[in-house]
């Protein structure tokens, strides 16, 4: 596509989204890899929240999250997500819907070993989106956890990745007079090839 230049080169989506990632790592103050991740829920009723995005591979985004979480539960049960990355200092975002697996394998042990001590004792104590009496109670249990786990805690069963294999991705940018320029990537499964579309504002 002639005119589909500038920061919108490229025949590889996952590159151009890395080199946009990168390029938000020195302008956004904070949490450059948040995601606004979209799931559905046994009904069809939306449901959205903050992740953050932990690898961008060739051909999946990867984040990490409890089994046990509302997301998980919605994810597995529909196998598709969606999400948005948007930057405000770059007046920018990357748009991606697709199919999901979980990533429960060396890779999550290898992120989980990453983490501070807190955060993966937190991910032992913390049962996500089950109701909680008192923070006190939180802090009983991550106290109790960090008796029975020790230094150097193991991942946790319930504890993994997502890998989001895409069959649209959107990257869009901010343009004067709201004239923006839009870009749509989209294929019929995860083994076809990319459409490229231009999309009006």
């Amino acid at each position: 596509m002639s005119d589909r230049n500038g920061i919108f080169a490229g025949e590889d989506p996952f590159a151009i989204a890395r080199a946009w990632l990168g390029e938000a790592e020195h302008e956004e103050p904070n949490d450059p890899n948040a995601i606004a991740l979209a799931t559905v829920d046994a009904d069809g009723l939306p449901n959205v929240r903050m992740v953050l995005l932990k690898e961008i591979e060739d051909a999946a985004f990867v984040f990490y999250t409890n089994y046990g979480s509302a997301k998980a539960q919605e994810i597995e049960q529909a196998g598709k997500a969606a999400f948005v990355l948007h930057w405000k200092s770059l007046r920018r975002q990357i748009r991606v819907r697709g199919l999901t697996s979980r990533e429960d394998g060396p890779r999550a042990d290898a992120y989980y070993a990453s983490r501070s001590l807190k955060s993966r004792l937190g991910a032992w104590a913390s049962q996500q989106s089950r109701p909680l009496g008192s923070r006190m109670a939180l802090m009983a249990e991550v106290a109790k956890v960090t008796a029975t786990h020790g230094p150097n805690p193991k991942r946790p069963p319930f504890w993994g990745g997502f890998r989001l294999v895409p069959l649209e991705i959107e990257f869009w940018a901010d343009g004067p007079f709201r004239l923006h320029d839009r870009f749509r990537w989209r294929r019929n499964g995860p083994d076809e090839n990319w459409e490229i579309q231009r999309l009006n504002p």
